[in-house]
């Protein structure tokens, strides 16, 4: 059975579904055509219902849910791992009323975490999260930043203004939902399981041979040091992108019932949105 796979080309991504789409584990039956792009033209596909299995930012899950499921396995999810508001200079102030603010998509967890701290922040603009450190570098504005800019952006002489999923973390007591795996729902369940299974033994085999950074991770890693590609994977890829637990699927529920209050919306949500284990 062919499916395909959308993920990012981020050192976490890559290093979750090399043994997959490689074929360095037997996925029996299965065969694996994998799509790299970044997350936000992901979750714009997802929107549209375009592939098989992909990669989304948990922030855009609302909107898909008529389509897919969330599988256990794959998740970015955790403590201390949220994206960062930075600007050119030191914080000045609070508001944010006259700022500026680049966004790393508009259907991003990171839009949804900004909007959580900065409410009446209307100033934004949204752009592909690799080009926000050079727009605040520039001094159009400030910039939320996620994936490898956390490690890189002081050696540039930017400043932290705000760590958002620290705010999640203290005003809701529960971890940061940044961006999990979703399967068409149209796909058997028998198959949307194996998938996940599948995708939980791929991790396992990354586990089995870390610290050694392969081939695959390597060559998407848009010239990146390997030091930030080690704490990339050490940030973003934990227990909860094995299997989700309880303790997962409950954060990630908190995000969709907050979603649902930020956006005056009445959608039922429960446990269905998930494949059961």
């Amino acid at each position: 059975m062919h499916i395909t796979i959308g993920f990012s080309p981020c050192p976490n991504d890559t290093f979750i579904f090399d043994a997959l789409v490689n074929k360095k584990i037997d996925t029996g039956e299965f065969s694996f055509t994998p799509v790299l792009e970044d997350v936000q033209t992901l979750n714009e596909w997802a929107v549209a219902g375009k592939l098989d299995v992909t990669k989304l930012s948990y922030g855009v899950l609302p909107l898909v849910l008529e389509h897919y499921k969330v599988l256990n396995s794959g998740s970015a999810l955790g403590r201390g791992v949220g994206p960062l508001l930075i600007g050119q200079s030191v914080p000045a102030f609070s508001s944010l009323t006259d700022q500026l603010v680049a966004i790393p998509g508009e259907h991003t967890t990171a839009h949804l975490l900004f909007s959580y701290k900065y409410p009446t922040a209307s100033n934004k603009i949204f752009m592909r999260y690799d080009t926000i450190e050079d727009f605040v570098l520039s001094g159009k504005g400030l910039g939320v930043i996620i994936h490898e800019n956390r490690f890189t952006y002081e050696d540039k002489g930017l400043h932290k203004w705000a760590d958002l999923g620290e705010h999640w973390e203290d005003t809701t007591g529960v971890h940061i939902p940044l961006g999990g795996i979703v399967v068409k729902k149209d796909i058997p369940l028998s198959v949307q399981q194996k998938i996940d299974q599948l995708i939980k033994e791929s991790i396992a085999y990354a586990f089995d041979h870390y610290p050694v950074l392969n081939t695959y991770v390597k060559q998407h890693a848009q010239e990146m040091e390997e030091q930030v590609m080690l704490q990339h994977i050490d940030l973003y890829v934990n227990d909860f992108s094995l299997q989700l637990g309880d303790t997962g699927k409950a954060a990630v529920m908190h995000l969709l019932h907050q979603y649902n209050q930020m956006h005056g919306s009445t959608q039922l949500l429960n446990d269905q949105i998930f494949v059961p284990v």
